[in-house]
């Protein structure tokens, strides 16, 4: 058996796959306070689905893949280590100075953010590398060792090291660990060079300091997960999904955290890719996944999912740069539990606050008592009280009307039900807002891209935002209420290596770019020979990050497997850019040369025969009123079909308004959509009009 597990705001989301290849689905809900203890509830949510002892069904596990948003979420409310960071004599400022850029460039009210490791918790070492790899200024060890004594006197947790150069030649950086070992034992550190090892200062700073500053807290994460499954009868391997998109051990993670920035929602579009691929024969498509606390958007492109180095924690230039490569997802405070309030101008506004998992929205009975899309979508008689999560949680629609009226409705002067669709509308808005601002920034007509939803919440708006996309069509997953547990378990063991080479296309060095080539592809080997030892199948791919001369940043183009030997691969690396700069930037200058900056390979592992999966069959519970009124905006109410999602055939075809309700989701098809069954189990839906 494996266990894929997607921690949550809301919910934990739990996906089982059988000794013969079949799917179980499980959700529930997540402990804010313990993720781990909410992991093992889900585990036992399965194992009673599964007419098992937790025990037993745990000893029949080989693989426990787990995704979570702990690391982001210690960054986000300041819960990382005392870190101090170590760089050359002279730069001090670097957190602080940044790159430049204003998210509201004449918002002088705006304070300028603080840096992610203060001034006074940062030291400078004596000593200069230079760009050609020689030493100018050797290392003073003297001055070193005076500082990290006052490190241990200002109790620093971990420390970060971020010298000039180090890329080029690491000597300095190296010593100086030897030294952080011998003067702070046991104090955890990065070294730059070796975790990020690019030309841009800044961010190489600014990722080895989130990453020293994760350390403590995930290791000793990883390893109370890993006991603790051992300790509940677990045997096997555990493996963590990783910001850019596949999965590594835990043990190997936790001395890299980073990582696991954006672990959960990295998943969604590789489970998207596959649906995308097997249902609609395509390979662009928008991949939304729908929780309760946020709406996270992707990208799949040419079949492949886009990373990205402008990650941000937070809002851009206000929040904290991570300058570690991952998966580019977009996420905005729009999901199931997204609290609805008006403002002192009488505006009505969705989010970004959550109610979270506790206490969740007004209908869960737990003590909430502002409205929220779920509220909303109950109050409009989308949502069944009685089979929410499959009957295991009744919800509370008397109260959701309630607050509504008290905090929506009277306020604007309008009727509960009015006041419910706008709620959904304007959350339709921020989702359709976070979509074009990933599709047009990456060169995308979001009308010529299939959207993929995902999520627990995807079906109640995911046909009005197909809508106002223009998609020619909407694919709901049979799996898409866990969309990312999913991606999770279809991820290989992955790795990626990165190298910074200068050359040009008109001036190209065989011998050095062959060098760097042979050196990553060895690493690659090497972690195929160690933790990828006895995988079904390997893949290595080349990369090269190039630019136009003069420019600031560069684009990746993927190189053949044999790397670069003759003018007639320079010329297709050369084309290949142009190709990439006129998709992005819808330009190119076919006549002048490239430059080309860094070199990355990444090494995938495949530890799974099959890619996809279906659910396992499972008796369709029958319908006690199979037809309902639900109100539509521009309609009303109206008389709406209730079709369970099991109980479809393949190829059946079902026209709105309609409800596709199953144990884990609700597929809301408004008037004028239509939606088809396809083989793999999903839900194919041509978007339609109103």
């Amino acid at each position: 058996m494996r266990f894929a597990v997607d921690t949550g705001g809301t919910f934990t989301d739990l996906i089982v796959e059988d000794e013969v290849g079949n799917l179980h689905m499980f959700k529930s809900p997540t402990t804010p306070s313990d993720p781990i203890s909410g992991v093992l509830d889900a585990l036992q949510v399965a194992a009673d689905g599964l007419g098992l002892s937790r025990d037993t069904m745990l000893a029949r596990g080989e693989m426990f893949i787990y995704g979570t948003t702990h690391a982001i979420n210690a960054i986000i409310t300041g819960n990382t280590a005392r870190t101090a960071l170590l760089v050359p004599s002279g730069h001090r400022d670097i957190l602080t100075l940044r790159e430049g850029g204003r998210l509201e460039p004449f918002n002088f009210t705006v304070a300028y953010p603080d840096p992610f490791v203060p001034r006074a918790l940062t030291w400078e070492v004596p000593g200069r590398i230079l760009a050609d790899g020689t030493e100018l200024e050797p290392l003073d060890e003297a001055a070193l060792t005076r500082s990290l004594d006052e490190m241990r006197h200002a109790g620093i947790e971990a420390v970060a090291v971020c010298l000039l150069w180090s890329i080029v030649n690491p000597a300095h950086e190296l010593r100086v660990a030897e030294l952080i070992q011998a003067h702070l034992p046991g104090v955890p550190f990065t070294l730059s060079h070796l975790l990020n090892p690019i030309p841009r200062e800044f961010r190489r700073a600014s990722s080895s300091c989130i990453d020293a500053s994760l350390k403590p807290m995930m290791r000793a994460y990883m390893h109370t997960l890993v006991d603790r499954l051992k300790s509940a009868g677990f045997p096997g391997r555990v493996v963590v999904v990783t910001s850019q998109g596949g999965v590594m051990d835990a043990d190997h993670v936790a001395d890299a955290p980073i990582h696991l920035i954006n672990s959960g929602p990295s998943m969604a579009p590789i489970s998207g890719r596959y649906f995308a691929q097997t249902d609609e024969d395509t390979g662009t498509a928008i991949v939304a996944d729908t929780g309760g606390t946020t709406y996270d958007v992707s990208l799949v492109r040419r079949g492949r999912v886009p990373w990205s180095q402008e990650t941000w924690i937070g809002a851009p230039y206000r929040g904290v740069m991570t300058g570690f490569p991952s998966v580019d997802v977009k996420s905005v405070g729009a999901g199931g539990g997204s609290i609805a309030w008006v403002d002192g101008g009488g505006m009505l506004h969705v989010g970004p606050s959550s109610a979270g998992a506790v206490p969740g929205p007004v209908c869960y009975g737990r003590g909430g008592t502002l409205p929220t899309v779920t509220d909303a979508s109950l109050a409009l008689g989308y949502i069944d009280p009685d089979f929410f999560l499959g009957g295991t949680m009744r919800l509370d629609a008397v109260a959701a009307r309630e607050a509504i009226q008290t905090h929506i409705a009277t306020p604007l002067g309008m009727s509960v039900e009015a006041a419910a669709a706008s709620i959904i509308s304007i959350a339709t808005e921020n989702m359709v807002q976070a979509i074009c601002d990933i599709t047009i920034n990456q060169g995308i007509d979001p009308s010529e891209a299939v959207l993929i939803g995902g999520g627990g919440a995807a079906g109640l708006n995911s046909v009005l935002i197909a809508r106002r996309l223009s998609s020619p069509r909407l694919v709901i997953p049979q799996v898409g209420a866990t969309m990312s547990a999913a991606g999770a378990m279809m991820s290989d063991l992955t790795s990626h290596y990165h190298a910074t080479f200068f050359t040009r296309s008109d001036a190209f060095d065989f011998a050095g770019v062959r060098e760097v080539l042979n050196d990553l592809t060895s690493r690659c080997q090497e972690f195929i020979d160690g933790p990828g030892k006895g995988s079904l199948a390997q893949t290595v791919t080349l990369w090269a990050e190039a630019r136009y001369p003069e420019q600031v940043w560069e684009l990746e183009v993927q190189l053949p497997p044999h790397g670069i030997h003759t003018e007639t691969d320079i010329a297709a690396l050369v084309e290949g850019f142009h190709r990439a700069h006129e998709e992005v930037f819808a330009i190119r200058d076919a006549g002048s040369p490239i430059e080309i900056v860094g070199w990355r390979a990444t090494v995938a592992c495949r530890i799974r025969a099959q890619e996809g999966g279906t659910l396992a069959n499972s008796i369709a519970r029958p319908i006690a009123n199979p037809v309902r009124k639900a109100y539509f905006e521009g309609s009303g109410y109206v008389d709406t079909a209730v079709v369970r999602f099991e109980a479809l055939d393949s190829s059946e075809t079902v026209r709105g308004p309609a409800i596709i309700e199953s144990s884990f989701t609700t597929v809301v098809l408004n008037p004028g959509a239509s939606a088809t069954r396809r083989a793999s189990g999903s839900l194919s839906i041509l978007p339609g009009r109103d």
